[in-house]
């Protein structure tokens, strides 16, 4: 079992739904961004919406080498309105737990103008620590 090791220096304040850093050994998966379509390339509708299938779409991948939620250890989120991110804080706080659950990895998220497909509102890569 991958033990992943939250990474917090005394003294900083505690984030609120990620982790500053992660640590662990293991086997290695790299996720690539993946974004809120399913598996006919229809997109879900919002922000939210998109995060939720992209975040699924994120499990799907992982689980074809053997993993959960639990061993995601990063992840990097583009999003094109980082306005609306910022508003969707409850109902993104709901849709995480019920796609992850308690996992709050190490995070970045980054806006950009615009993302390959004109449709997709977010794009989200993960890397993940399996057991060997």
């Amino acid at each position: 079992m991958t033990t992943l090791t939250v990474l917090q220096p005394p003294g900083w304040p505690r984030p609120k739904g990620y982790a500053n850093g992660m640590a662990g050994s293991g086997r290695l998966v790299l996720i690539a961004g993946q974004i809120g379509w399913d598996t006919q390339g229809q997109f879900a509708e919002g922000l939210v919406g998109q995060i939720a299938q992209a975040t699924r779409n994120i499990l799907a991948v992982l689980a074809e080498a053997g993993g959960g939620p639990e061993h995601i250890a990063r992840l990097t989120w583009y999003v094109t309105d980082m306005p609306a991110y910022r508003a969707c804080g409850p109902d993104l706080g709901r849709v995480w737990r019920e796609v992850m659950g308690r996992n709050f990895p190490a995070m970045a998220v980054v806006g950009v103008t615009s993302l390959v497909e004109p449709e997709a509102l977010v794009e989200i890569e993960a890397t993940a620590i399996l057991p060997q």
